[in-house]
């Protein structure tokens, strides 16, 4: 079921992805070659819980048997991962490594989810490349989220600009509605056809998430239950908002005042 959400639920998933926005500010100005990925969990849940949020992934239970609750509160995926990683005192970053980080703030009820790709210190052109693509891909996906438009015009925008620039997306995870939930109804692959699935609505939040894969769009999951990586050992990047579907077009809800003023975004 879709959920429509009023003014007075619009002003709480503001509060929400305001958090993740600032949880994002910290990382990037925190995170460097040499510090375990552990260390930016903690990093994470701190400054959420310092602004009155919790960290909704941390104890999420996906329901399969033998998969135990994610154990932290975000995630972070490094070079050939493509999600869900999960951080380790043990994992260390290195310099020029392509690192994704996920993660979703809960404050008053509500969720805000958002995901970025970071290249640590000096990285190779080709991460450059694939960490912008990924990023423009979101932008690509947005320009068609507007009320009377449908969810595969969204898909669609995303999936071909992807192929155009001789990349992969990943077909078995998606985007989704978010709310009282952190996965809310209508699923958004990252590929489909323009015209297709449910019209979109002024009021609609949603969580859009293309995730990119280098090589072939081929993923394993490792033994941990929760780590997505490349088949074929190439890199991926992720990169993620919230929005709100409004009359005027969407609202990002999640980007930092930096990123504002460098995608021109009000």
């Amino acid at each position: 079921m879709i959920s429509i959400k009023n003014s007075k639920e619009i002003e709480c998933m503001r509060e929400a992805c305001k958090v993740v926005a600032l949880v994002y500010e910290e990382l990037e100005s925190k995170i460097k070659p040499g510090m375990s990925t552990w260390e930016l969990d903690q990093i994470a849940e701190k400054k959420m819980r310092s602004l009155g949020a919790i960290p909704a992934e941390k104890g999420y239970d996906i329901g399969i048997r033998g998969v135990p609750p994610f154990p932290a509160s975000i995630c972070v995926s490094i070079n050939d991962e493509v999600i869900h990683g999960i951080p380790s005192k043990k994992r260390i970053i290195q310099e020029g490594d392509v690192v994704s980080i996920d993660t979703v703030a809960l404050k008053n009820g509500f969720n805000g989810d958002a995901a970025r790709t970071f290249i640590v210190g000096k990285g190779t052109k080709e991460a450059q490349r694939l960490v912008e693509v990924t990023k423009q891909a979101f932008f690509e996906g947005i320009k068609y989220a507007k009320v009377g438009n449908r969810i595969g015009d969204v898909c669609h925008a995303i999936g071909e600009y992807v192929a155009s620039q001789g990349y992969s997306v990943v077909r078995e995870f998606q985007g989704h509605g978010i709310g009282r939930d952190m996965h809310e109804d209508p699923g958004i692959p990252n590929y489909g056809k323009a015209g297709r699935g449910v019209r979109l609505q002024e009021g609609m939040t949603l969580a859009i998430e293309p995730m990119v894969i280098e090589g072939k769009p081929d993923i394993l999951e490792l033994s941990d239950g929760w780590t997505i990586i490349t088949e074929d050992g190439s890199l991926a990047a992720h990169y993620e908002n919230t929005i709100l579907i409004t009359k005027n077009g969407p609202e990002i809800l999640t980007m930092t005042k930096k990123e504002k003023q460098e995608n021109n975004v009000k």
